[in-house]
């Protein structure tokens, strides 16, 4: 009669123990994360079995060893939170899945690190058995107390239904984990994808992409190299300066051999190096990454369908840091990086077309409302003809042309020639006047300049030597240029590159340059006004206009071409031009050449009110038609003239009705000259 009680009292206790177990297991099923799952192990798993000691060794796959999980009897100091995995008693149960139940601890030789903490703790007994879900092996569950055999067969059982129940929720918490981590890894990839488009300047992505990079994949390092262009070099930018500072400076060129993501740029595949990878590189930039405390790379090529940009390289002072989801997750970024990096240079290059465009549309403008519409070569003197030939001769070789000769010869007029039966005739023709230009504006025309370069620089400018890339650079009057600017223009000649006023970024040409003068540069060499080297690299191929009291049977053809086309603009008819002013006019010596011809011709079609042309010849001092003139006749009638032109002009020299127009001269030029032949304008003021 005694012992019906304690069957009863027995059976009641393993009905509740039961009952705790069914609660633990709706608890189990309601917590989604793994720390709140931890929590309800070990509250509901004390209602079921005795212990003082509770853990968790769950299996990681990537380190091939087991994590620990504390639930109860954590110990102050002594074991991390992974072990190896024949270390731990969890790795022997993961790797046999087999229980293993240890009587007395004081008889187990085997996991010395784990047993040497649980026995200064008093344990007794540990038993430990697998967590499976399926055909997934999870880890262990184990159990300890204090007492000497400790869990008999009743409690092993009750103890299995527990690992059953825990290997159940682990799964499905794990994979609750995992989803939710691949929605916001999805979410922060979109948000990337909207970040990095919305840029559409490179400088502007780049502060970016760090941030991007941090929100799915802790680092200790970001940062990006790109290729340039230049074979040898790739550009290295740290997208990280607050942190990274130390290691390279931000946008400095690097040669492709010293950068740590070389491999994974010429084999465009993802690379890891690790710390052993990074101590046997040996570059100084390793060196570095390593004085920073940074322990893996992950290096990935931004490809793209026209090529590799560069690379995406993230750091971590983690030893294997990046696990396979944070390498898929870098590809993504990386991948959406070089669509807006290639983006960015596509803008880039648009923008840049459209400057030049728009520059180009100025400059055409200017050359429409400029006076110097030749529309044609006219002559057939042999000194013409031979220039011609020269022209022809030279135009396809792609060669630099110097083209000396007076003003007013027709230089720009050859130097289309050469342009139009070059290889760059379909491309443009710029021209540049050096005399023209002040000296402190020739540099920013020439060559360009950024917004904010100097004083005055509100917007940035494409300068004649960008207009000109693929075609022809025209620069007239080259004599004039100043010093200073002699070796940028001798370095396009060399390298074919330059630099913006206010850039360092280089730009490079390919352009075919034709220059012109009617200085004697040999003299301006002398007297160090201009450099040799800088001649001897323009001097490729000379040609020597003819002045044109040299080709005195062309000026007939050429009076009767500027008096169609003058007349035609002026809405006249002029039939006949009589022999003496013909006569008049092939006599006389030129000094300012087919540009003075032409202006005496336009003079002559205002003065004529009828179909004969009417020229002023009182102006003109018919000169004997010898061989040869006398310097100093020469001399005297260029000075009468130009006397004569400034008594007209009551003294003045300059603009629309001064006497540099009317002789079809430079301001300069007619200066110059005045001062040689003693001219004092003021003494001819009106």
């Amino acid at each position: 009669m005694q012992s019906a009680p304690a069957v009863h009292s027995e059976g009641s206790t393993e009905s509740r123990r039961y009952e705790a177990l069914l609660e633990m297991a709706d608890l189990m099923v309601r917590h989604h994360t793994l720390p709140e799952l931890y929590h309800e192990v070990a509250v509901g798993l004390r209602k079921v079995a005795d212990f003082q000691f509770l853990n968790l060794s769950l299996y990681h796959p990537e380190h091939n060893a087991m994590q620990l999980h504390f639930l109860e009897g954590e110990p102050a100091s002594g074991l991390p939170k992974e072990l190896p995995l024949l270390e731990a008693p969890g790795g022997w149960v993961w790797q046999h899945q087999q229980e293993l139940m240890v009587e007395n601890l004081e008889k187990e030789g085997r996991f010395p690190r784990v047993l040497q903490v649980l026995r200064s703790k008093g344990i007794q007994t540990y038993y430990a058995l697998p967590l499976t879900n399926g055909d997934k092996r999870l880890g262990a569950l184990g159990v300890a107390s204090v007492k000497s055999n400790a869990y008999q067969e009743q409690d092993r059982q009750l103890l299995r239904r527990v690992a059953e129940l825990v290997a159940l929720a682990i799964e499905n918490a794990s994979t609750r984990e995992a989803l939710q981590e691949e929605k916001d890894r999805l979410r922060a990839l979109v948000e990337i994808n909207r970040t990095l488009a919305s840029r559409l300047e490179v400088q502007g992505l780049l502060p970016l992409i760090s941030e991007c990079v941090t929100r799915v994949v802790p680092h200790d390092f970001a940062g990006v190299t790109l290729f340039e262009g230049d074979k040898e070099n790739m550009k290295a930018y740290v997208l990280s300066p607050e942190r990274a500072q130390p290691i390279i400076e931000s946008g400095r060129p690097v040669s492709l051999n010293q950068t740590l993501s070389a491999q994974a740029f010429l084999e465009r595949e993802a690379k890891t190096l690790t710390r052993e990878d990074l101590e046997s590189h040996g570059s100084s930039i390793a060196n570095r990454i390593l004085g920073a405390g940074i322990r893996t790379m992950r290096c990935v090529p931004l490809l793209t369908s026209t090529g590799t940009l560069g690379t995406l390289n993230v750091g971590s002072k983690k030893d294997k840091a990046f696990s396979e989801e944070d390498e898929e997750v870098l590809n993504q970024i990386a991948a959406q990086l070089a669509i807006a990096l290639d983006n960015a240079r596509a803008y880039r290059e648009i923008q840049a077309l459209k400057d030049r465009l728009a520059e180009e549309k100025l400059y055409l403008e200017d050359e429409i409302r400029s006076e110097l519409n030749f529309e044609e070569i006219v002559g057939e003197s042999p000194e013409l003809k031979r220039v011609l030939a020269q022209a022809r001769t030279v135009a396809p070789s792609g060669s630099t042309v110097l083209i000396l000769g007076e003003t007013g010869t027709g230089k720009e007029l050859i130097a289309r020639a050469i342009h139009r039966m070059s290889k760059q005739k379909d491309s443009t023709f710029i021209k540049v006047n050096c005399a023209s230009i002040p000296t402190g504006l020739l540099e920013s025309e020439l060559f360009g300049h950024e917004k904010g370069a100097f004083t005055g620089a509100v917007s940035k400018k494409i300068g004649r030597m960008e207009l000109a890339d693929k075609g022809t650079l025209f620069m007239d009057e080259v004599g004039d240029i100043p010093m200073e600017l002699q070796p940028k223009l001798l370095r396009v000649l060399q390298d074919h590159e330059f630099e913006r006023l206010g850039s360092n970024r280089t730009v490079r040409v390919d352009l075919r340059l034709i220059a012109a003068t009617n200085r004697d540069l040999s003299k301006r060499i002398t007297e160090g006004e201009f450099r040799s080297d800088l001649f001897y690299r323009l001097n490729v191929f000379p040609i020597h206009m003819p002045p044109l009291r040299a080709r005195r049977n062309d000026v007939p053809l050429l009076v009767r071409h500027f008096v169609k086309k003058l007349a035609r603009r002026m809405d006249k008819r002029i039939d006949t031009i009589p022999s003496q002013t013909m006569e008049a006019l092939v006599n006389w010596h030129w000094p300012g050449n087919i540009r003075e011809l032409e202006n005496v011709i336009e003079r002559s079609v205002i003065l004529s009110e009828g179909p004969v042309l009417y020229s002023p010849l009182a102006e003109m001092q018919a000169e004997p038609s010898q061989a040869s003139i006398a310097d100093a006749t020469l001399e005297r009638a260029e000075r009468e003239h130009i006397i004569r032109v400034l008594r007209e002009c009551g003294g003045r020299v300059a603009g629309t009705k001064g006497a540099a127009v009317k002789l079809g001269l430079k301001r300069t030029t007619l200066q110059s000259k005045m001062g040689k032949l003693k001219i004092d304008r003021k003494d001819y003021a009106s």
